[in-house]
């Protein structure tokens, strides 16, 4: 359901980074949340630094959205970064789970696996 991945990279620096290693994939950020400091704002207190990040490739969301527009529940795709235990931990939806589930074709899941699998490649570009 999630797949996780940690760097020793620290967090700082993934999060520095983090628009530059989506681009190379023709990945774009659409926007962040900073979880701490938005909790900070209503008078709540988190102690982990965790961002999310709304990542989009354009021509991938054409195709999923065309041929199965209620997919658009898990777009665009989010990929959490946080420290624990000392290393920097980057997580993100399973989608080759929910792919699993669909009454789609074959061509559909395949597509949407690859797509996947770059969003992997983004998320271990630290290690």
């Amino acid at each position: 359901m999630i797949y996780k991945t940690s760097t020793k990279t620290p967090l700082q620096r993934v999060k520095d980074e983090f628009e530059e290693h989506t681009k190379e994939k023709s990945f774009g950020v659409l926007g962040s949340y900073e979880f701490k400091k938005i909790l900070h704002s209503k008078g709540f207190d988190l102690e982990k630094d965790i961002t999310v990040y709304e990542v989009c490739n354009p021509n991938a969301a054409l195709k999923i959205l065309t041929a199965f527009p209620e997919i658009s529940a898990y777009l665009p795709c989010r990929i959490s970064v946080y420290e624990e235990n000392g290393e920097t931990v980057i997580t993100t939806i399973d989608m080759r789970d929910v792919v699993k589930t669909l009454d789609v074709d074959a061509d559909y899941k395949a597509h949407m696996n690859s797509v996947f699998e770059i969003l992997i490649n983004i998320m271990n570009s630290w290690k």
